[in-house]
Protein backbone atom coordinates (compact mmCIF):
# COMPACT_ATOMS: atom_id res chain seq x y z
CA UNK A 1 0.00 0.00 0.00
CA UNK A 2 2.42 2.42 1.13
CA UNK A 3 4.53 1.70 -2.57
CA UNK A 4 1.35 2.56 -4.12
CA UNK A 5 0.59 5.54 -2.39
CA UNK A 6 4.39 7.06 -2.85
CA UNK A 7 4.09 6.17 -6.88
CA UNK A 8 0.04 7.33 -7.24
CA UNK A 9 1.61 10.74 -5.57
CA UNK A 10 4.99 10.97 -7.62
CA UNK A 11 3.23 10.44 -10.88
CA UNK A 12 0.67 12.79 -10.04
CA UNK A 13 3.20 15.83 -8.94
CA UNK A 14 5.30 14.93 -11.60
CA UNK A 15 2.50 15.54 -13.91
CA UNK A 16 0.92 18.61 -12.48
CA UNK A 17 4.59 19.96 -12.08
CA UNK A 18 5.50 20.20 -15.83
CA UNK A 19 1.90 21.09 -17.20
CA UNK A 20 1.62 24.28 -14.55
CA UNK A 21 4.94 25.23 -16.24
CA UNK A 22 2.56 26.46 -18.92
CA UNK A 23 -0.74 28.39 -17.55
CA UNK A 24 1.39 30.16 -15.60
CA UNK A 25 2.53 31.95 -17.95
CA UNK A 26 -0.62 32.02 -19.75
CA UNK A 27 -2.55 33.78 -17.25
CA UNK A 28 -0.56 36.42 -17.01
CA UNK A 29 0.61 36.92 -20.41
CA UNK A 30 -3.25 37.73 -21.63
CA UNK A 31 -3.79 40.15 -19.32
CA UNK A 32 -0.49 42.05 -20.95
CA UNK A 33 -1.28 41.19 -24.39
CA UNK A 34 -5.05 43.09 -23.99
CA UNK A 35 -2.76 45.66 -22.68
CA UNK A 36 -0.65 46.23 -25.81
CA UNK A 37 -3.72 45.85 -28.07
CA UNK A 38 -5.96 48.58 -26.06
CA UNK A 39 -2.16 50.78 -26.03
CA UNK A 40 -2.20 50.87 -29.93
CA UNK A 41 -6.34 51.04 -29.81
CA UNK A 42 -5.52 54.26 -28.06
CA UNK A 43 -2.79 55.24 -29.72
CA UNK A 44 -2.40 53.92 -33.05
CA UNK A 45 1.86 52.62 -32.46
CA UNK A 46 1.95 49.85 -34.93
CA UNK A 47 4.66 48.53 -32.51
CA UNK A 48 1.74 47.95 -29.57
CA UNK A 49 -0.06 45.85 -32.11
CA UNK A 50 3.32 43.79 -33.30
CA UNK A 51 4.03 43.25 -29.60
CA UNK A 52 0.37 42.09 -29.00
CA UNK A 53 0.34 39.46 -31.91
CA UNK A 54 4.20 38.75 -30.59
CA UNK A 55 3.74 37.43 -27.18
CA UNK A 56 0.69 36.10 -29.15
CA UNK A 57 2.17 33.43 -30.69
CA UNK A 58 3.96 32.15 -27.73
CA UNK A 59 0.73 32.17 -25.66
CA UNK A 60 -0.69 30.06 -27.86
CA UNK A 61 2.41 27.63 -27.80
CA UNK A 62 1.99 27.21 -24.17
CA UNK A 63 -1.36 27.29 -24.64
CA UNK A 64 -0.65 24.12 -26.82
CA UNK A 65 1.87 22.48 -24.44
CA UNK A 66 -1.03 23.13 -21.45
CA UNK A 67 -3.68 20.98 -23.27
CA UNK A 68 -1.32 17.91 -24.55
CA UNK A 69 0.07 17.82 -20.44
CA UNK A 70 -3.18 18.59 -18.71
CA UNK A 71 -5.02 15.81 -20.61
CA UNK A 72 -3.22 12.65 -18.68
CA UNK A 73 -4.02 14.54 -15.44
CA UNK A 74 -7.70 13.90 -15.75
CA UNK A 75 -7.07 10.53 -16.88
CA UNK A 76 -5.24 9.62 -13.60
CA UNK A 77 -8.45 10.21 -11.48
CA UNK A 78 -9.70 7.55 -13.11
CA UNK A 79 -6.91 5.71 -13.14
CA UNK A 80 -4.26 6.05 -10.35
CA UNK A 81 -7.14 7.81 -7.55
CA UNK A 82 -10.45 6.01 -8.93
CA UNK A 83 -11.39 6.03 -5.18
CA UNK A 84 -11.23 9.66 -4.68
CA UNK A 85 -12.66 10.36 -7.76
CA UNK A 86 -15.94 7.94 -6.96
CA UNK A 87 -16.10 9.31 -3.37
CA UNK A 88 -15.93 13.72 -4.29
CA UNK A 89 -16.92 13.65 -8.11
CA UNK A 90 -20.37 14.34 -7.54
CA UNK A 91 -18.81 17.89 -6.00
CA UNK A 92 -15.60 18.40 -8.00
CA UNK A 93 -16.53 16.85 -11.21
CA UNK A 94 -18.78 20.13 -11.54
CA UNK A 95 -16.13 22.59 -11.62
CA UNK A 96 -14.02 20.71 -13.76
CA UNK A 97 -16.41 20.26 -15.94
CA UNK A 98 -17.35 23.43 -16.23
CA UNK A 99 -13.55 24.68 -16.60
CA UNK A 100 -13.69 22.40 -19.68
CA UNK A 101 -16.96 23.28 -21.24
CA UNK A 102 -16.85 26.69 -20.63
CA UNK A 103 -13.59 28.26 -20.14
CA UNK A 104 -10.98 26.32 -22.38
CA UNK A 105 -13.31 25.88 -25.29
CA UNK A 106 -13.63 30.14 -24.62
CA UNK A 107 -10.15 30.50 -24.59
CA UNK A 108 -9.48 28.14 -27.67
CA UNK A 109 -12.29 29.03 -29.88
CA UNK A 110 -11.47 33.39 -29.37
CA UNK A 111 -7.51 32.46 -29.99
CA UNK A 112 -7.94 30.89 -33.51
CA UNK A 113 -9.64 34.12 -33.90
CA UNK A 114 -6.61 36.64 -32.92
CA UNK A 115 -4.43 34.57 -34.65
CA UNK A 116 -5.54 34.55 -37.89
CA UNK A 117 -8.44 36.97 -38.42
CA UNK A 118 -7.27 40.12 -37.41
CA UNK A 119 -7.48 41.49 -41.54
CA UNK A 120 -11.43 39.78 -41.32
CA UNK A 121 -12.33 41.33 -37.84
CA UNK A 122 -11.21 44.51 -37.67
CA UNK A 123 -8.48 46.63 -34.79
CA UNK A 124 -11.67 46.96 -32.42
CA UNK A 125 -13.05 43.39 -32.89
CA UNK A 126 -9.46 41.70 -33.11
CA UNK A 127 -9.00 43.71 -29.24
CA UNK A 128 -12.01 41.96 -28.25
CA UNK A 129 -11.13 38.49 -28.98
CA UNK A 130 -8.02 39.13 -26.87
CA UNK A 131 -10.16 40.13 -24.06
CA UNK A 132 -12.30 36.72 -24.32
CA UNK A 133 -9.25 34.55 -24.31
CA UNK A 134 -8.05 36.16 -20.90
CA UNK A 135 -11.56 36.11 -19.76
CA UNK A 136 -11.65 32.53 -20.55
CA UNK A 137 -7.94 32.07 -19.41
CA UNK A 138 -8.51 33.65 -15.77
CA UNK A 139 -12.22 31.80 -16.01
CA UNK A 140 -10.54 28.54 -16.22
CA UNK A 141 -8.25 29.31 -13.40
CA UNK A 142 -11.10 30.39 -11.19
CA UNK A 143 -12.70 26.87 -11.81
CA UNK A 144 -9.27 24.80 -10.76
CA UNK A 145 -8.70 27.02 -7.50
CA UNK A 146 -12.71 26.55 -6.82
CA UNK A 147 -11.82 22.96 -6.98
CA UNK A 148 -8.56 22.95 -5.01
CA UNK A 149 -10.36 25.54 -2.61
CA UNK A 150 -13.04 22.62 -1.93
CA UNK A 151 -10.30 20.51 -1.25
CA UNK A 152 -8.65 22.23 0.88
CA UNK A 153 -11.62 23.59 3.13
CA UNK A 154 -14.53 21.76 1.83
CA UNK A 155 -18.27 23.37 2.18
CA UNK A 156 -21.86 23.43 1.02
CA UNK A 157 -21.56 18.96 1.06
CA UNK A 158 -22.92 16.23 2.94
CA UNK A 159 -21.65 12.89 3.19
CA UNK A 160 -24.15 10.31 2.51
CA UNK A 161 -24.35 6.59 3.82
CA UNK A 162 -22.11 5.08 1.13
CA UNK A 163 -19.43 7.81 1.97
CA UNK A 164 -19.99 9.35 -0.98
CA UNK A 165 -19.89 13.50 -0.80
CA UNK A 166 -22.54 15.14 -2.53
CA UNK A 167 -23.18 19.38 -2.78
CA UNK A 168 -25.93 20.61 -0.97
CA UNK A 169 -25.12 24.17 -1.76
CA UNK A 170 -23.99 24.93 -5.15
CA UNK A 171 -22.87 28.79 -4.07
CA UNK A 172 -21.04 27.63 -1.19
CA UNK A 173 -18.29 26.65 -3.90
CA UNK A 174 -17.87 30.13 -4.91
CA UNK A 175 -18.22 31.34 -1.73
CA UNK A 176 -16.04 29.87 0.24
CA UNK A 177 -13.26 31.98 2.29
CA UNK A 178 -10.78 29.81 1.02
CA UNK A 179 -11.47 30.39 -2.51
CA UNK A 180 -10.99 34.42 -3.05
CA UNK A 181 -7.78 34.70 -1.47
CA UNK A 182 -6.20 31.85 -3.21
CA UNK A 183 -7.33 32.79 -6.13
CA UNK A 184 -6.08 36.29 -6.28
CA UNK A 185 -2.51 35.16 -5.12
CA UNK A 186 -2.59 32.54 -8.13
CA UNK A 187 -3.49 34.79 -10.53
CA UNK A 188 -1.00 37.64 -9.51
CA UNK A 189 1.89 34.94 -9.34
CA UNK A 190 0.87 34.35 -12.87
CA UNK A 191 1.40 37.77 -13.31
CA UNK A 192 5.28 37.68 -11.79
CA UNK A 193 5.77 34.89 -13.82
CA UNK A 194 4.68 37.27 -17.20
CA UNK A 195 6.59 40.03 -16.46
CA UNK A 196 9.41 38.60 -15.91
CA UNK A 197 9.05 36.69 -19.05
CA UNK A 198 8.73 39.71 -20.94
CA UNK A 199 11.52 41.77 -19.35
CA UNK A 200 13.83 38.43 -19.74
CA UNK A 201 13.26 38.93 -23.64
CA UNK A 202 13.12 42.57 -23.99
CA UNK A 203 16.79 42.63 -21.76
CA UNK A 204 17.74 40.05 -24.36
CA UNK A 205 16.82 41.86 -27.21
CA UNK A 206 18.81 45.00 -25.83
CA UNK A 207 22.28 43.73 -24.78
CA UNK A 208 22.32 41.96 -28.14
CA UNK A 209 21.49 44.54 -29.99
CA UNK A 210 18.53 43.28 -31.84
CA UNK A 211 15.06 44.62 -32.33
CA UNK A 212 15.72 47.62 -30.09
CA UNK A 213 12.68 49.06 -29.65
CA UNK A 214 10.83 46.27 -28.98
CA UNK A 215 13.58 45.27 -26.16
CA UNK A 216 12.89 48.68 -24.45
CA UNK A 217 9.33 48.08 -25.02
CA UNK A 218 9.14 45.16 -23.48
CA UNK A 219 11.58 45.79 -20.73
CA UNK A 220 9.02 49.17 -19.59
CA UNK A 221 6.04 46.64 -20.09
CA UNK A 222 7.88 43.57 -17.62
CA UNK A 223 9.20 46.11 -14.67
CA UNK A 224 5.99 48.38 -14.82
CA UNK A 225 3.31 44.87 -14.43
CA UNK A 226 6.27 43.07 -12.41
CA UNK A 227 6.80 45.81 -10.10
CA UNK A 228 2.88 45.97 -9.02
CA UNK A 229 2.07 42.14 -9.30
CA UNK A 230 5.07 41.30 -7.27
CA UNK A 231 4.46 43.88 -4.69
CA UNK A 232 -0.03 42.11 -4.53
CA UNK A 233 1.17 38.75 -4.63
CA UNK A 234 2.95 39.44 -1.22
CA UNK A 235 0.35 42.14 -0.10
CA UNK A 236 -2.50 41.74 0.58
CA UNK A 237 -3.09 38.51 -1.23
CA UNK A 238 -0.45 36.84 -0.08
CA UNK A 239 -0.93 37.81 3.49
CA UNK A 240 -4.36 36.95 2.77
CA UNK A 241 -3.80 33.35 1.92
CA UNK A 242 -1.50 32.69 5.00
CA UNK A 243 -4.48 34.27 7.76
CA UNK A 244 -6.79 31.40 5.88
CA UNK A 245 -4.07 28.93 6.54
CA UNK A 246 -3.82 30.73 10.18
CA UNK A 247 -7.36 30.21 11.24
CA UNK A 248 -8.45 26.69 9.09
CA UNK A 249 -5.14 24.89 9.00
CA UNK A 250 -3.27 26.02 12.14
CA UNK A 251 -1.37 22.78 12.36
CA UNK A 252 -0.04 23.52 8.73
CA UNK A 253 0.96 26.64 9.67
CA UNK A 254 2.95 25.58 12.58
CA UNK A 255 4.89 23.57 9.89
CA UNK A 256 5.57 25.86 7.03
CA UNK A 257 7.29 28.32 9.98
CA UNK A 258 8.97 25.77 11.44
CA UNK A 259 7.29 26.40 15.20
CA UNK A 260 7.53 22.83 17.05
CA UNK A 261 6.71 24.84 20.36
CA UNK A 262 4.34 26.91 20.70
CA UNK A 263 5.64 30.93 21.18
CA UNK A 264 4.00 32.93 23.72
CA UNK A 265 4.81 36.28 24.38
CA UNK A 266 5.43 37.13 20.46
CA UNK A 267 6.71 34.42 18.16
CA UNK A 268 9.80 35.21 16.01
CA UNK A 269 10.14 34.89 12.29
CA UNK A 270 13.05 32.31 10.99
CA UNK A 271 14.78 33.88 7.99
CA UNK A 272 16.66 30.93 7.98
CA UNK A 273 17.09 27.43 9.73
CA UNK A 274 16.88 23.39 9.02
CA UNK A 275 14.16 21.87 10.75
CA UNK A 276 15.10 18.55 12.58
CA UNK A 277 11.92 16.68 12.97
CA UNK A 278 13.61 14.49 15.42
CA UNK A 279 14.93 16.43 17.84
CA UNK A 280 11.54 18.77 17.15
CA UNK A 281 13.66 21.68 16.81
CA UNK A 282 15.14 24.43 13.79
CA UNK A 283 18.93 24.12 13.66
CA UNK A 284 20.99 26.95 12.68
CA UNK A 285 18.48 29.26 12.53
CA UNK A 286 18.55 33.09 12.11
CA UNK A 287 15.43 34.51 13.07
CA UNK A 288 13.56 37.98 14.50
CA UNK A 289 12.20 38.66 17.40
CA UNK A 290 8.15 39.33 17.15
CA UNK A 291 7.90 39.57 13.78
CA UNK A 292 5.55 36.82 13.01
CA UNK A 293 3.10 37.21 16.21
CA UNK A 294 2.51 41.15 14.68
CA UNK A 295 2.29 39.52 10.64
CA UNK A 296 -0.09 36.92 11.82
CA UNK A 297 -2.43 38.58 14.71
CA UNK A 298 -1.43 42.20 14.16
CA UNK A 299 0.10 42.18 17.67
CA UNK A 300 3.47 41.92 19.09
CA UNK A 301 3.17 39.63 21.40
CA UNK A 302 0.79 37.63 20.25
CA UNK A 303 0.84 33.63 20.96
CA UNK A 304 1.06 31.22 17.79
CA UNK A 305 0.57 27.82 18.23
CA UNK A 306 3.23 25.36 17.72
CA UNK A 307 3.25 21.45 16.33
CA UNK A 308 3.58 20.26 20.12
CA UNK A 309 -0.53 21.70 20.75
CA UNK A 310 -1.88 18.71 17.49
CA UNK A 311 -1.70 15.57 17.33
CA UNK A 312 0.98 14.14 15.79
CA UNK A 313 -1.07 11.61 13.21
CA UNK A 314 -2.22 15.34 11.66
CA UNK A 315 1.05 16.75 11.22
CA UNK A 316 1.82 17.32 7.55
CA UNK A 317 3.52 14.54 6.18
CA UNK A 318 6.71 16.22 5.02
CA UNK A 319 7.48 18.87 7.12
CA UNK A 320 10.84 19.63 5.90
CA UNK A 321 9.52 19.59 2.48
CA UNK A 322 6.75 22.21 3.55
CA UNK A 323 8.95 24.02 5.41
CA UNK A 324 11.80 24.94 2.41
CA UNK A 325 9.31 24.92 -0.26
CA UNK A 326 7.33 28.08 1.38
CA UNK A 327 10.48 29.78 2.14
CA UNK A 328 11.82 29.45 -0.78
CA UNK A 329 8.60 30.88 -2.14
CA UNK A 330 8.25 34.03 0.08
CA UNK A 331 12.33 34.51 -0.61
CA UNK A 332 12.12 34.51 -4.45
CA UNK A 333 9.24 36.71 -3.53
CA UNK A 334 10.90 39.12 -1.55
CA UNK A 335 13.79 39.33 -4.38
CA UNK A 336 11.37 39.98 -7.11
CA UNK A 337 10.14 43.19 -5.18
CA UNK A 338 13.54 44.16 -4.55
CA UNK A 339 14.68 43.69 -8.59
CA UNK A 340 11.85 45.19 -10.06
CA UNK A 341 11.61 48.17 -7.22
CA UNK A 342 15.35 48.93 -8.64
CA UNK A 343 14.42 48.44 -12.10
CA UNK A 344 11.60 51.16 -11.21
CA UNK A 345 13.95 53.47 -10.18
CA UNK A 346 15.86 53.44 -12.85
CA UNK A 347 13.37 53.57 -15.60
CA UNK A 348 12.12 56.57 -13.50
CA UNK A 349 15.44 57.98 -13.87
CA UNK A 350 15.65 57.21 -17.50
CA UNK A 351 18.55 54.79 -17.57
CA UNK A 352 17.08 51.31 -17.16
CA UNK A 353 18.09 50.62 -20.54
CA UNK A 354 22.01 51.56 -20.22
CA UNK A 355 21.92 50.05 -16.87
CA UNK A 356 23.58 46.35 -17.60
CA UNK A 357 23.99 45.21 -14.14
CA UNK A 358 19.46 45.21 -13.93
CA UNK A 359 19.09 44.14 -17.23
CA UNK A 360 21.64 40.74 -17.33
CA UNK A 361 19.56 40.60 -13.58
CA UNK A 362 16.31 40.51 -15.42
CA UNK A 363 17.84 38.37 -17.91
CA UNK A 364 18.98 35.55 -15.47
CA UNK A 365 16.18 35.85 -13.09
CA UNK A 366 13.67 34.44 -15.80
CA UNK A 367 13.48 30.81 -14.42
CA UNK A 368 12.72 32.12 -10.89
CA UNK A 369 9.53 33.13 -10.89
CA UNK A 370 8.45 29.19 -11.91
CA UNK A 371 10.46 28.20 -9.08
CA UNK A 372 8.23 30.22 -6.94
CA UNK A 373 4.79 29.71 -8.46
CA UNK A 374 5.71 25.72 -7.95
CA UNK A 375 7.52 26.04 -4.41
CA UNK A 376 3.87 27.80 -4.18
CA UNK A 377 1.63 24.74 -4.89
CA UNK A 378 3.77 22.59 -3.48
CA UNK A 379 3.55 24.49 0.03
CA UNK A 380 -0.53 24.58 -0.51
CA UNK A 381 -0.47 20.60 -1.40
CA UNK A 382 2.17 19.37 1.03
CA UNK A 383 0.43 21.66 3.97
CA UNK A 384 -2.93 19.70 3.02
CA UNK A 385 -1.27 16.31 3.73
CA UNK A 386 -2.15 13.60 5.27
CA UNK A 387 -5.80 14.50 3.67
CA UNK A 388 -7.33 14.88 0.20
CA UNK A 389 -10.27 16.70 1.58
CA UNK A 390 -8.79 18.49 4.22
CA UNK A 391 -10.12 16.72 7.57
CA UNK A 392 -12.60 14.07 6.37
CA UNK A 393 -10.44 11.80 3.23
CA UNK A 394 -6.89 10.65 3.62
CA UNK A 395 -4.51 10.45 0.77
CA UNK A 396 -3.94 6.72 1.64
CA UNK A 397 -8.24 6.13 1.54
CA UNK A 398 -8.52 7.85 -2.27
CA UNK A 399 -5.91 5.40 -4.37
CA UNK A 400 -7.37 2.82 -6.86
CA UNK A 401 -6.48 -0.73 -4.66
CA UNK A 402 -6.40 -2.34 -8.22
CA UNK A 403 -3.24 -0.54 -9.97
CA UNK A 404 0.00 -1.48 -9.10
CA UNK A 405 2.91 0.30 -8.19
CA UNK A 406 4.84 -1.56 -10.65
CA UNK A 407 2.52 -0.36 -13.50
CA UNK A 408 1.93 3.46 -12.22
CA UNK A 409 6.75 3.73 -12.00
CA UNK A 410 5.89 2.01 -15.31
CA UNK A 411 3.63 4.72 -16.63
CA UNK A 412 5.82 7.76 -15.07
CA UNK A 413 8.88 6.72 -16.16
CA UNK A 414 6.89 6.91 -19.78
CA UNK A 415 5.69 10.62 -18.82
CA UNK A 416 9.40 11.44 -17.54
CA UNK A 417 10.97 10.52 -21.21
CA UNK A 418 7.73 11.86 -23.25
CA UNK A 419 7.70 15.35 -21.53
CA UNK A 420 11.80 15.66 -21.85
CA UNK A 421 10.79 15.61 -25.39
CA UNK A 422 7.96 18.18 -25.37
CA UNK A 423 10.22 20.18 -23.33
CA UNK A 424 12.89 20.15 -26.10
CA UNK A 425 11.10 21.13 -29.02
CA UNK A 426 8.91 23.71 -26.76
CA UNK A 427 12.32 25.51 -26.21
CA UNK A 428 13.23 25.00 -29.50
CA UNK A 429 9.86 26.38 -31.06
CA UNK A 430 10.11 29.51 -28.21
CA UNK A 431 13.47 30.05 -29.00
CA UNK A 432 12.96 30.23 -32.96
CA UNK A 433 10.16 32.79 -32.24
CA UNK A 434 12.26 34.93 -29.87
CA UNK A 435 15.12 35.01 -31.92
CA UNK A 436 12.74 35.78 -35.29
CA UNK A 437 11.37 38.79 -33.23
CA UNK A 438 8.05 40.53 -33.54
CA UNK A 439 6.88 40.65 -37.46
CA UNK A 440 6.56 44.50 -38.11
CA UNK A 441 3.67 45.80 -40.45
CA UNK A 442 6.59 46.02 -43.10
CA UNK A 443 7.39 42.27 -42.78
Amino acid sequence: MEDMLFYDRMQFAFTITFHYLFPQLTMGLSLIIVYFKWKFLRTQLQSYNDAAKFWMRIFALNFAMGVVTGIPMEFQFGTNWAKFSELTGGIIGQTLAMEGMFSFFLESSFLGLFLFGEKLLGHKLHFLTGFLVFLGSWASGFLIIATHSWMQHPVGYEILSNGKFVLNNFGALFSNPWLLPSYLHNQLASMVTASFVIAAVGAFYILNKKHHSFGKLFVKTGVLFGLISSVLVAFPTGDWAAKNVVEYQPVTFAAMEGLFETQHGGAEIVLIGQPNVMEKKLDNKLAVPNILSFLTYKKWDATVKGLNEFNPEVYPTNIPGLYYAYHIMVGLGTLFIGIMAMAGVQLWRKKLYSSKWILWSLLFLLPFPYIANTTGWYTAELGRQPWLVYNLLRTSDGISPTVSSGNTLFTLLGFIGLYLLLGMLFLILVGKIINKGPLTSNT
